[in-house]
């Protein structure tokens, strides 16, 4: 499956729209990663446990997206975007959203 966030595929000729296809991924984010990301924030450094995190909802959100556009016939996805969003819960933590979206096509 070709991606790509640009609205062509340079030497391939786009035979067939499918139309917009989307994934989305929702990771909540627990006290043990709040209360470390926070030490990080005071002491300075990276908060690798929100990078993973991040990491894996960026990679379910294009997989989820990819397996939409192969059950319509495509072999390629245009015009990719990709959304991030945080959720506060009260004191309780937060919620981490990435949504991906693109049209599916078939090129050849």
């Amino acid at each position: 499956m070709l991606v790509t966030t640009t609205p062509t595929i340079e030497g391939r000729r786009i035979r067939e729209y499918f139309g917009v296809v989307t994934g989305e991924a929702i990771l909540g984010t627990n006290v043990f990663r709040d209360f470390f990301a926070g030490i990080r924030d005071i002491v300075g450094g990276r908060a690798g446990a929100y990078e993973n995190a991040l990491r894996e909802a960026r990679e379910t959100a294009l997989a989820e997206m990819q397996a939409e556009a192969r059950a319509l016939g495509s072999n390629a996805i245009i015009g990719i975007d990709i959304d991030y969003e945080t959720i506060s819960i009260g004191d309780r933590g937060g919620m981490m959203m990435v949504s991906a979206s693109g049209t599916a096509v078939l090129v050849e």
